[in-house]
């Protein structure tokens, strides 16, 4: 089996280096690595051509990442395909411990736990992997906003062209939209615990760091779309609703520290649907009465009180 591993990259001269090395690296030996400039003006192209003949590189004009990552789409001739964003890497058995465990039957998609390395002034502060509940049940991951990081995935190229690849007009949670697409589509999946790709977040630039709001409106419209299909499908069990409604609330909390009228108008709206369940960590015991006896919006002006004296305090 042949692995395309795919690298969209747009203004990454600090990171594509080592991107590059760490697909080419990949101790699974039938492989090809593909890179997709989508328009960048720093050292990327030069540092993508010290490379050579080992890579396939190509430049577009700018038109965002899913842009770049259908065209590496296109162009693979892998059975499998390993999209690795230009900011983050592999270990070097990531594939080979992947495909090495596949079962018998017809499989769609792999997935493994996320590295998670953050980052500031130039060091790694901290490292997490990734967990998953136990037993396995994808759609509630999916709610839970828990499915990988994009490379920490292997899609079979012919799965993903029949589904018609990335969504180019999504600017924030393109890879849940396409997890989305997946399930609907029935994709075969098979999980191996192993984890073996390291997620960077080093920069609050990006839209999901930036522009939360519009991340959660979007997300919360993701979640009622996929709520209908499991309805229609008779899948929408209690566990898997409480999921989409433990995460509308967290969405609501965090909207509120972005515009509490935004938050409040969201949390109302998502009550009179059904999709607002106060548990987790973001709804401690006081919290919890504060909304009982007070109202939402009481409440996080309580706690935005309490977070701003906790912080002079410090």
């Amino acid at each position: 089996m042949k692995v395309t591993i795919g690298i969209p990259v747009y203004n990454c001269e600090a990171w594509i280096r080592e991107s590059i090395a760490s697909a080419l690296a990949q101790s699974w030996p039938l492989k090809e690595v593909v890179v997709v400039d989508d328009g960048s003006d720093d050292r990327t192209s030069a540092i993508c051509a010290e490379f050579g003949q080992q890579i396939r590189y190509t430049r577009q004009d700018r038109r965002g990442g899913n842009a770049a990552r259908n065209q590496i789409l296109r162009m693979a001739s892998g059975d499998w395909i390993q999209y690795l964003d230009a900011d983050d890497y592999l270990l070097p058995d990531k594939i080979q411990n992947q495909l090495e465990t596949l079962p018998a039957e017809a499989i769609d998609l792999i997935l493994s736990p996320t590295i998670t390395e953050t980052w500031r002034n130039g060091s790694t502060i901290s490292r997490t992997t990734q967990e998953f509940n136990s037993p396995l049940d994808w759609y509630r991951a999916w709610f839970e906003w828990e499915f990988p990081q994009t490379g920490a995935c292997l899609w079979r190229t012919q799965f993903l062209q029949a589904i018609a690849g990335w969504n180019e007009q999504l600017t924030c949670n393109q890879d849940y939209e396409l997890y989305l697409r997946a399930l609907q589509a029935e994709a075969r999946i098979h999980y191996v615990g192993k984890p073996g790709a390291v997620y960077r977040l080093w920069s609050d630039g990006t839209v999901s760091r930036k522009d939360k709001t519009a991340v959660i409106l979007q997300r919360t419209a993701l979640i009622k779309q996929f709520l209908r299909w499991l309805e229609m499908k008779g899948r929408a069990n209690p566990d898997r609703r409480r999921a989409a409604a433990i995460t509308c609330f967290e969405s609501a909390r965090t909207l509120a520290t972005q515009d509490l009228a935004v938050a409040t108008r969201y949390y109302l709206d998502r009550k009179r649907e059904g999709l607002i369940e106060m548990a987790g960590a973001a709804a401690p015991g006081r919290y919890r009465l504060m909304v009982s006896l007070l109202g939402f919006r009481a409440a996080e002006q309580i706690a935005a009180w309490t977070r701003k004296r906790a912080s002079a305090a410090s």
